[in-house]
């Protein structure tokens, strides 16, 4: 262990867990209903837990043990309703864990060390690299993109207490710590009613507020301060996105309204923060000439976001143009006097515009098909055999399209808002300028008519093709669909109406990549390997037509959805592989736990910002892969993804998701307005599941399929073939390489098999489960191998700790949860009506919230 993980490590020992246990016995005076017994009763049944896993016992051994022994309870009632207290309970342990974390940051990470922008300027200008980096960032990028996905279980009350607590853990300030975890102890974690997407909006519209606001200003800041000649202020190298209110795909309560209404508020968030920034500054800049500018500007936003209706012409060019002036008088009439402040606000206004987060559109191209057969309906539009045709002459019939949709009337509510969604990105782009809105993204995309789709539609809409000020951004997600992804751009490329659109985006294609999906379809090797020959090949195919491709990854947050160690994966991409811009989504829990502190979120931003631009300015650092290492990782994926695909398709498997894990209680938790699977029949489909609650279970179950399986029968099977020097070689030499186990060992880490090692001699699911633990302690037996570590990431090691310490809080919750699940097997196996199904049912749905929260990154 190097000298900067050991401080870290220390800090980490010192800050988060010895203080975990001094302010976790401040719960025993929470206002909980017998709390004073409640804290005393779950030590308890932690030592049992520990105990009975270790004697084989199964979860309902565990439990009923532990009544029998350490209670008097003996009403089943009576039992169930302490089984919800200790879920109250281990709740709030896990947010005081979260603060406690957040409150340590700066201390166990090295805010200069390597990966951050101080790091960056070291390195330029010991290699002599000005020039180099001056022209990497006047078109370089990192783009964060803000999604609704439902993986974010603490409501919006909860992620602001979290946010007060850190603040006064940092301090140390006991009153105030004590009064913030009795607001704990009395807000409800549980919502009784789903969120609205445009409540979804405005829990993420906090964190553009309070956090990316900041931390974009920090990073902007010192970056014109220490190279003012590379930046570009018509090319911010920061952006952020924003789905809630523009992803549409299988949430039917998206509408245009809601797209029109979320645009308008995060106008009127970005208006707000400019007019508090602007009465800040005024307590300094109280100059001659500088005043009455203010106050102005002050007025202008003052209007726009406080008198009702009031929505003024304001633009971003006039609020920089009134800053510049400003600037001016400092140099010339003041000596530079608080110049700083002022170069801090333009380069916000330069980043957030009036738009503060570009508003993506996401549909399912299938719809788009539907819409068009609806419009060849109507009458001089569309031929009316439309539906009949090839793709060819489709293609042929939607770049040609002359006319423009009237007024007209649609049954389908579907197709009727599509239309209205292509019309409102016109609105939007008036009033918050055109990155307000300016993507329309199409998942589940597999062919080239699939983007012409959309390019029709928005002709049909009035939209004139010479001034499309929008991109149509294809997303491949399937592993049939990313290795047909470069022949569909081709297809694209070679389209002269399309071509010339694209010479209107300045030649910029972006192409959406999804790990989800992929991991679901193709299993962990095979999702990882597939996007990266997706994009060796679509870099290939986009040079030699003279496109500069722009890679957006769809990640999640564990290493199964594309998350873990993501800006490794960033710096390892070969130089074959476009590099202009990162961008990527950052969703659920990934948004509270990696940027939910200014400091965590300007660590987080600067790595990746470092991995891409290293990644061209020393890449003799990342050896390209060689012919054969290629084949290594090809052959590694193949057999991967067959040992996967054996998985999913025994005759069990959907059963077994079903019958022992949390997945059917998964859209209950109401976190999320979106269905938890596309509309389909009534039984469990894998095409139909999302891959959120679909990997969530595989981590509630702590069994986590999706991050490993596969890969120790691939390791063996190379081995066996006498391949495994070369794996040794390939795992030392490669980042990508080493960065796919890294990530594998942090899906291991959170696995624990004794919690469900009852189901190794059941009936129906032992086979299934042997087959799992079996991959499991093979994989963990090769990466050991080939890493040549005695544990696995204890090149981690504050990771590893703080895994271990949040495992342990929540071991009792999982021991709940699957006593639970195992009662209402027994239940409804013996077709019994029980009184007491229901009760079982929501402490299941209850768990999950403590559990998926204390893996930070689980769903």
């Amino acid at each position: 262990m190097d000298h900067q993980s050991s401080t870290g490590l220390q800090h980490f020992k010192n800050l988060v867990g010895i203080k975990f246990q001094l302010y976790n016995s401040l719960f025993t005076s929470l206002p909980f209903h017998r709390i004073e017994k409640t804290g005393i009763l779950l030590s308890l049944l932690q030592n049992n837990c520990e105990e009975g896993y270790r004697k084989k016992q199964s979860p309902v051994e565990i439990i009923d043990e532990f009544f029998n022994k350490q209670t008097i309870y003996k009403q089943p009632q009576e039992r169930l309703d302490l089984l919800f207290r200790f879920i109250q309970y281990i709740e709030r342990q896990v947010v005081l864990f979260d603060a406690l974390e957040d409150a340590s940051f700066k201390e166990i990470n090295d805010m200069g060390g390597v990966g951050t922008l101080k790091h960056l300027e070291s390195e330029v200008l010991q290699n002599n690299k000005e020039e180099e980096l001056s022209a990497k960032l006047k078109n370089f990028a990192v783009r964060l993109v803000l999604t609704a996905h439902p993986t974010q279980f603490y409501p919006g009350s909860v992620l602001g207490i979290i946010n007060d607590l850190s603040k006064a853990l940092m301090t140390n300030n006991a009153a105030q710590i004590n009064m913030y975890l009795q607001q704990l102890g009395k807000t409800p974690f549980f919502k009784k009613q789903k969120p609205t997407p445009y409540d979804e909006a405005l829990n993420l519209v906090w964190y553009l507020e309070n956090i990316f606001y900041a931390a974009t200003g920090r990073i902007m800041s010192f970056i014109t301060s220490q190279f003012p000649n590379a930046i570009d202020p018509n090319h911010p190298i920061i952006t952020m996105g924003f789905w809630p209110g523009g992803d549409r795909d299988g949430n039917p309560f998206v509408t245009a309204v809601t797209t029109l209404k979320v645009a308008d508020a995060l106008r009127g968030s970005i208006i707000k923060s400019y007019y508090l920034e602007i009465r800040r500054i005024k307590r300094r800049l109280t100059f001659v000439g500088v005043d009455t500018i203010l106050a102005d500007l002050e007025t202008e936003m003052y209007n726009n976001i406080f008198i009702p209706g009031q929505r003024t012409a304001i633009n971003k060019m006039q609020i920089l143009s009134e800053l510049h002036k400003i600037k001016e008088i400092l140099i010339y009439k003041h000596n530079g006097l608080f110049l700083y402040l002022i170069d801090n606000f333009i380069n916000k206004v330069n980043v957030f515009g009036l738009h503060f987060a570009s508003l993506d559109v996401r549909q399912e191209s299938s719809i788009h098909n539907t819409v068009l057969e609806a419009i060849a309906k109507k009458s001089g539009y569309l031929p009316t055999d439309y539906a009949t045709r090839s793709d060819e002459e489709k293609i042929n019939m939607l770049i040609n399209i002359d006319v423009c949709l009237k007024d007209e009337n649609f049954d389908d509510p579907l197709v009727a808002d599509t239309i209205a969604t292509i019309k409102s990105i016109r609105i939007i782009q008036d009033f918050n300028g055109e990155a307000g809105c300016n993507r329309y993204i199409i998942s589940q995309c597999s062919s080239a008519l699939n983007v012409l789709e959309v390019y029709g539609l928005f002709l049909l809409c009035g939209w004139k093709k010479d001034a499309l000020s929008v991109d149509i951004v294809p997303l491949f997600e399937t592993v049939e669909d990313l290795r047909n992804a470069p022949d569909v751009m081709k297809l694209l490329y070679s389209n002269s109406v399309y071509a010339a659109h694209l010479a209107g985006r300045k030649k910029n294609q972006t192409i959406m990549l999804g790990f989800s999906d992929g991991t679901k379809d193709g299993g962990y090797l095979m999702a990882n390997w597939g996007i990266y020959k997706a994009k060796e090949n679509l870099s290939s195919v986009s040079k030699a037509n003279k496109i500069e491709v722009l890679f957006f990854d769809g990640r999640g947050g564990p290493p199964s959805r594309g998350g873990g160690k993501t800006h490794k994966f960033y710096a390892s991409m070969g130089k074959n592989i476009s590099n202009k811009e990162i961008q990527l989504t950052v969703q659920g829990q990934t948004v509270s736990s990696s940027f939910g502190t200014v400091e965590s979120a300007q660590f987080n931003i600067e790595q990746l910002l470092h991995a891409g631009i290293t990644n061209e300015l020393f890449n003799n650092r990342h050896v390209l892969l060689e012919d054969a290492e290629e084949n290594l990782l090809q052959q590694l994926a193949e057999v991967s993804f067959e040992k996967y695909s054996s998985l999913k398709n025994h005759p069990c498997f959907t059963d077994y998701l079903s019958q022992v894990s949390p997945l059917k209680f998964y859209s209950e938790t109401n976190i999320g307005s979106r269905p938890a699977k596309r509309p389909g029949g009534s039984k469990l489909s894998l095409k139909d599941l999302r891959a959120i609650p679909y990997v969530g279970a595989w981590s509630q179950l702590k069994q986590n399929v999706t991050g490993y399986f596969g890969v120790g029968t691939s390791l063996k099977e190379l081995h066996q073939q006498g391949k495994f020097e070369a794996l040794k070689v390939l795992y030392n030499k490669s980042l990508f390489f080493k960065t796919l186990l890294d990530n594998c060992e942090m899906s291991m880490k959170k696995s624990f098999f004794p919690l469900t090692e009852y189901l190794s001699t059941d009936a129906k699911y032992s086979e299934i489960w042997n087959i799992i633990y079996d991959e499991f302690n093979l994989t963990r037996e090769y990466i050991l191998k080939i890493s040549g570590k005695k544990e696995m990431m204890s090149d981690y090691p504050v990771d590893l700790l703080s895994i271990s310490m949040r495992e342990r809080i929540v071991l009792p919750l999982l021991t709940i949860q699957q006593f639970a699940i195992m009662n209402i097997r027994e239940i409804e196996d013996n077709l019994v009506n029980s009184p007491l199904k229901e009760t079982y049912e929501k402490l299941i749905m209850r768990s999950s919230f403590g559990i998926i929260n204390a893996g930070r990154n689980s769903a």
